[in-house]
């Protein structure tokens, strides 16, 4: 019961960093990584405008209001500091920007960009 539990809630975060993808490429952006890891922590999304690099943490929740009060101090840091990393593996980092969005999801609902969230 728990692992099905689990496993539905991990597809259901897929579909909503999905969505989030093509709703950025939409607006402009480059998608450069989906779902980063290292050892400081996870961005759901790494994009790219110009010289301006954000990391997105997507919530997909039942409304926007709760998709977006999911993004706690704890999921802030882990996000700041997984980025800060990604960041300083560039070869042109000193030329980039970072910035930290949140999108969030909600049924049939439009997503919500979040620009500069935290």
């Amino acid at each position: 019961m728990v692992d099905s539990s689990r496993r539905k809630a991990y597809r259901k975060g897929l579909w909503a960093e999905r969505i989030a993808a093509i709703f950025l490429l939409a607006k402009g952006y480059r998608i450069l990584a989906m779902r980063y890891k290292s050892k400081m922590g996870e961005v759901d999304i790494i994009a790219r405008r110009g010289h301006l690099i954000i990391a997105v943490e997507v919530k997909a929740r039942q409304s926007i209001d709760e998709a977006v009060h999911a993004v706690n101090y704890e999921t802030t840091q882990r996000v700041e500091s997984a980025a800060d990393y990604w960041l300083s593996q560039q070869r042109n980092a000193s030329e980039l920007s970072l910035r930290f969005d949140i999108v969030a999801i909600s049924p049939w609902r439009w997503p919500l960009h979040l620009v500069d969230a935290f």
